[in-house]
């Protein structure tokens, strides 16, 4: 028998919509927080998470961003996977980074600009990345076609993989253990009382009056704004991904490699992943994972055996489709209160480095719900406001 309004439970101070990556670790960092003396509750749709972007991604780690804001979470994201345990505590697993780092590729002068211009930028946030000329790529990664290329950049350390359903599952155990209130429901309707949001309707028959209330739902992200009365820029979009074996193994690990031809590729133990937006990329149902199965011998074999020759020969194990919480404006996520609703908080439209970007994001969000502001990491950059003006803090390194 769901709570009356009378109960406490009914009365949370904080209701995060959406219990995947970027909700749990807000949940994660609001709860270890001895200044917040409120109570969290988290409802999440589907607790299998079998179509949440958290379950499809690939779980890569890269500082190669063109905004500064970008790279400081990254380096963020870094510190924080090396002292993982420092964090959640001794019973926490440990979380390495295999660090294949990212290579970007340019074939044409502008291109290349671009990267000389964001490595500028990296460099000079002490990112450890190096351009490389075509005769630079080919010593040291023999098995590339070079011919075409005019630049490269590439990430030396604090980039690859690393296991991100492991902190995505301490997040969520330890901030229910921390007192977070965690239930399995669909939000149907915000009620909504001048500027402030008074109400979250569940399916269930439950109402939720919250003091604040955090959208973290993704793809589904404009849906939950359209029902508090506001507009977010915010899509799902397909990306596809495969696992493939090659008769032909390279003899040393492959960089997360993005080609000019809009896929990409990396080592993944023993075999390889590789992955690409559709051709025509637009936006789909939240509900639409259909797949297309000509898109690995159309286009995705095709642009890998032409760079990687010894790729002429390869199989593919495995596939699936994900989404994208596409930020059509700039592909940047869309954090903090809406200033019509000062009381509603975004944490939206992260356009594929969710993952990599919800230790910062979680962080920063609760120590504005907690302290009124930015303390560790100044979010601001990536305000709802940028959206309203149309003022796009564009990010050129999507993938």
């Amino acid at each position: 028998m769901p709570p009356t309004l009378s109960t406490p439970e009914s009365h949370p101070d904080v209701v995060v919509i959406g219990g995947a990556m970027i909700g749990a670790s807000i949940a994660w960092w609001l709860t270890r927080d001895p200044e917040f003396t409120g109570t969290v509750t988290v409802v999440e749709r589907d607790p299998t998470y079998a179509t949440a972007s958290t379950t499809h991604t690939n779980s890569c780690l890269r500082q190669q961003f063109g905004t500064e804001i970008n790279i400081r979470l990254s380096q963020f994201t870094a510190a924080f996977l090396r002292d993982f345990r420092g964090w959640a505590g001794p019973e926490a697993p440990e979380i390495a980074l295999q660090e294949f780092g990212y290579l970007y590729l340019a074939t044409s002068e502008a291109a290349a600009e671009n990267l000389r211009a964001a490595h500028a930028l990296q460099a000079s946030l002490g990112a450890g990345t190096r351009l490389m000329t075509p005769a630079e790529i080919a010593e040291a990664f023999p098995f590339y076609e070079t011919s075409d290329l005019v630049l490269g950049s590439h990430g030396t350390r604090d980039e690859g993989y690393f296991d991100g359903h492991a902190i995505f599952e301490t997040f969520r155990k330890q901030s229910k253990a921390q007192g977070a209130r965690w239930i399995e429901d669909t939000v149907t309707g915000i009620q909504i009382d001048g500027d402030r949001v008074t109400g979250v309707t569940l399916a269930s028959g439950e109402t939720l009056s919250p003091g604040m209330v955090v959208n973290a739902t993704g793809p589904r992200a404009a849906i939950t704004a359209r029902m508090a009365g506001l507009d977010l820029p915010v899509e799902p979009r397909k990306r596809y991904t495969f696992v493939f074996d090659a008769a032909e193994p390279l003899d040393r690990p492959l960089p997360l490699t993005i080609d000019p031809s809009g896929v990409h590729v990396r080592s993944d133990g023993r075999y390889y992943m590789t992955g690409c937006p559709p051709d025509e990329d637009i936006a789909v149902e939240p509900d639409d994972f259909i797949e297309d199965h000509a898109i690995f011998e159309e286009k995705i074999w095709p642009a890998l055996a032409a760079r990687i020759p010894a790729f002429e020969r390869i199989k593919p194990m495995q596939g699936w489709v994900g989404h994208y919480a596409y930020n059509t404006l700039d592909q940047n996520a869309i954090l903090g209160p809406h200033p019509e609703m000062p009381n509603f908080l975004m944490a939206n439209g992260f356009s594929g480095h969710g993952l990599q970007q919800a230790p910062g994001v979680g962080r920063g969000l609760a120590e504005l719900i907690v302290h009124g502001g930015y303390r560790s990491l100044d979010l601001s950059p990536l305000s709802v406001e940028r959206v309203l003006e149309n003022r796009p803090l564009l990010e050129r390194a999507v993938i």
